[in-house]
């Protein structure tokens, strides 16, 4: 809708097994986590990145940063005006975008202009009901970001709701696929050997392809730190302010 209204060109790419697979394995060793949720979304932008790049492209621009600076998730959508303000301002200070470290291992400059100083600082001096509002009988995000524009981008596209990366690219589908493709012999075995020699809690099939295929590459999380505040299930360093593990993708804590 978005590439016929504004007459750009639309490139689909359909992802065979294998190529998943080794996308998977690349992401893992450029973001050195195994958290599930971000494997999922961010294993879409190495594969977009590197199209770009096989198309001849040497830099992209992103949107990074909108649902962060402008209450864009669905959970703030539940709170009152002081849960979001405050809730925007510990995003503020945690907020991390894998996209730059995906680029910089691609050799693919990343541009993201909501992460600039003039628009963080304007972000930051907007009162709450410009974030979050009702508009046509609905609570919506980023109110101001769709009402500036919403003369200018088709209204379907302007007001709809909220969704992740990983259920527009559908990447949400790895969790039955790793479901499928191992054993469930070989998933008990692997928890409790994990549990035992490394402290490591694996909660699902699609985490422990994530973890194994993390320590190829890297140690045990609790190696991996020296900080007293650690992930109950991973034993990984967290952030001061965070409600989840970067690292397993834990949530919440």
């Amino acid at each position: 809708l978005i590439s016929k209204k504004f007459e750009l060109p639309l490139t689909i790419k359909m992802v065979e097994h294998e190529e998943l697979l080794t996308a998977i394995n690349e992401t893992i060793k450029i973001l050195r986590v195994f958290n599930d949720i971000e494997i999922r979304n961010s294993i879409v932008m190495y594969l977009s990145i590197q199209a770009a790049k096989k198309e001849g492209h040497t830099s992209i621009i992103t949107g990074d940063g909108a649902d962060e600076l402008f209450a864009g998730y669905n959970f703030f959508l539940k709170m009152n005006k002081n849960e979001i303000k405050d809730n925007l301002k510990r995003i503020w200070k945690i907020m991390h975008f894998p996209t730059q470290k995906i680029g910089k291992s691609l050799k693919i400059t990343i541009e993201s202009p909501f992460l600039s100083n003039e628009m963080l600082n304007f972000a930051k001096s907007l009162p709450v009901d410009h974030n979050v509002r009702n508009e046509m009988g609905q609570k919506f995000g980023k109110w101001i970001l769709r009402k500036t524009f919403e003369k200018k981008i088709p209204s379907s596209v302007v007001w709809r709701k909220k969704s992740a990366m990983q259920d527009g690219a559908g990447t949400t589908g790895l969790k039955n696929m790793f479901n499928v493709i191992i054993p469930d012999r070989f998933f008990k075995e692997q928890l409790k050997k994990i549990k035992k020699s490394e402290n490591v809690i694996i909660r699902s099939k699609e985490s422990l392809h994530y973890y194994l295929t993390f320590r190829k590459y890297y140690d045990m999380p609790a190696k991996l730190h020296t900080s007293d505040f650690k992930c109950p299930y991973c034993k990984y360093m967290i952030e001061q302010d965070s409600k989840f593990c970067s690292m397993c993708g834990a949530f919440p804590l």
